[in-house]
């Protein structure tokens, strides 16, 4: 049987745009360089498209320089798409204009209703439930609205908590495989990975929890030698893609797609 949390056959990611300058950040850590950030969304795309997989780039959409993280937008699942309501008021167009190009994949589109919010840097789907990190940009009320929406499709959703001063709770982990978790001391210590195995990154490489495993690659950011040794050493076929600009704006491996597997359309 595939794993749906981490078999994919699209992926859909965007441009960067000229406006990414502007783009929200926690600490200003300095002015992403657009044209090596390219060069880096090129080198990751390359990457996804290298397992087989069909990647749809959309156009960069200036009115919203945070746009590239396409994964705050939507939550997609084999049975249908969700709409989120992000947590950060000039990221609402986003996910209305995202809705367009998930149609082309799915017939069923749920968009998440107010007055709750929740983005998808905080949702980590695995083969047994949806875990969702309330953070900032994600409350209690947004994940009530998503355990309505998914309960049609057979979802458990459970609610944790993202650690204080952590912008998203996939800052701090991801997943591996079907019953591996790659996550920051700071997370896993909370607990709330009871039940699944947890590989922690290596001391001083919090940043690089933010993976993704996608088919038989996974794609961590590169400058993290030891935990990309430690994951080389259990058996992961890991990939190194630059993302020192992507950090600037508070993104990672994960933000910059959404990964999925349409089912067939009516």
């Amino acid at each position: 049987m595939t794993a749906k949390s981490y078999s994919f056959t699209h992926a859909i990611t965007r441009k960067p745009s000229r406006s990414i300058i502007n783009g929200l950040r926690a600490v200003d850590t300095g002015t992403p360089d657009l044209d090596l950030f390219c060069r880096h969304h090129d080198d990751y795309i390359a990457a996804l498209a290298s397992t087989g997989a069909t990647i749809t780039t959309l156009e960069a959409l200036e009115d919203f320089p945070d746009a590239v993280f396409v994964e705050d937008a939507a939550l997609c699942l084999p049975e249908g798409a969700v709409i989120m309501r992000p947590g950060a008021p000039t990221r609402l167009g986003e996910a209305a204009a995202i809705r367009s190009d998930l149609a082309r994949f799915y017939d069923e589109i749920v968009p998440v209703e107010g007055p709750g919010f929740i983005e998808g840097g905080d949702i980590l789907t695995t083969e047994h439930e949806i875990l969702v990190g309330q953070s900032a940009r994600t409350n209690s009320a947004g994940i009530a609205e998503l355990r309505r929406i998914t309960a049609r499709w057979g979802y458990r959703v459970r609610e944790v908590q993202t650690p204080p001063d952590v912008l998203h709770f996939k800052t701090d982990c991801s997943l591996l495989d079907a019953e591996t978790i790659l996550a920051a001391p700071r997370l896993s210590g909370t607990g709330c990975f009871d039940g699944l195995r947890v590989l922690q990154t290596a001391d001083g490489e919090d940043a690089c929890a933010n993976a993704i495993r996608f088919n038989n690659l996974v794609l961590m950011p590169a400058g993290f030698a030891r935990t990309a040794d430690m994951l080389a050493d259990h058996g992961y076929d890991v990939r190194e893609i630059g993302n020192s600009e992507a950090a600037k704006l508070d993104g990672g491996m994960s933000c910059l797609s959404l990964r999925f597997s349409p089912p067939p359309k009516q």
